[in-house]
Order: structure tokens, then C-alpha cells, then sequence
């Protein structure tokens, strides 16, 4: 099996963040999902599984933090090409999140973007032009 990456994301409108991450590329796996969770899956290796608030808070004991308001991380995203990341903040601002929270970054080998989703979870959307990371 490879490794993979699990992301548990709280969310407070389940259903609302199942059609966020469909418009953002993601399929929902039914088989990890319920009334309480959705397995999102964004590549073979990384998937975003979004649990409530509740259901969340039984798997920690600390306080379930306000990403509205609060930063724990950022989730950097790659991508093909400027205009899959252009693409993937407009689906995101029509989806109910909100695209640009920071300034665009060009700098012309690599290009960023930023979205949150409905919950205020900061998403980083970028491209880097492969030859510049090869020094070719």
C-alpha cells in the first residue's frame, strides 16, 4: 500500500462541504462516508475527510478551533498548469468559498493562488514550472 495522506477536516454543514469538495475536483468514496463523515478523494494517495463538529470532537480532547478566525495550517495543492489553479479558486469562489484570501503570487516559475472553503480552512492552489524545479 502507499503512503497516503488522510486530512480530517471539521466541518459545520456536512452536506454543504460534500458539494464544496466535489466542485473542487474531489469524489466522494461512500464507503468511508455517513451522516457523520465524508471521504473525500482528491488523488490516489490524498484524501480529505470531512467529519462534523461532534464527531470531530471525539477524536481530541483539545477545543475544535475556528479556522475563520484562526490559522493551524495551510494545505498547498499542486497543479498543471496557471490556468488549473485559476480554475480551481474560481470553482471554489462559485461553491461557496472564497477565492484570493491573500494577494496572487506570480512569480513567473511558480504561481499561487488562495481559497478558503465554507469553513475557513486555507487552501493553496499553485504551479511550478518543471523546468525551473530541475534546473534545466
Amino acid at each position: 500500500m502507499p503512503k497516503m495522506l488522510f486530512l480530517n477536516l471539521p466541518v459545520k454543514d456536512l452536506a454543504a462541504a460534500t458539494r464544496f469538495y466535489e466542485a473542487i475536483g474531489c469524489t466522494k468514496n461512500e464507503q468511508f462516508s455517513d451522516h457523520r463523515s465524508a471521504s473525500m478523494v482528491w488523488s490516489d494517495t490524498i484524501v480529505f475527510q470531512l467529519l462534523t463538529h461532534d464527531y470531530f470532537a471525539t477524536f481530541t480532547p483539545k477545543p475544535i478551533a475556528d479556522s475563520k478566525t484562526t490559522s493551524g495550517m495551510l494545505i498547498a495543492l499542486s497543479r498543471d498548469s496557471r490556468e488549473e489553479v485559476d480554475a480551481i479558486a474560481e470553482a471554489a469562489a462559485a461553491a461557496g468559498g472564497r477565492a484570493d484570501v491573500q494577494e496572487r503570487q506570480d512569480m513567473g516559475f511558480m504561481y499561487v493562488r488562495t481559497f478558503e472553503d465554507p469553513d475557513g480552512h486555507v487552501f493553496e492552489p499553485m504551479w511550478m514550472d518543471p523546468a525551473a524545479v530541475s534546473g534545466t
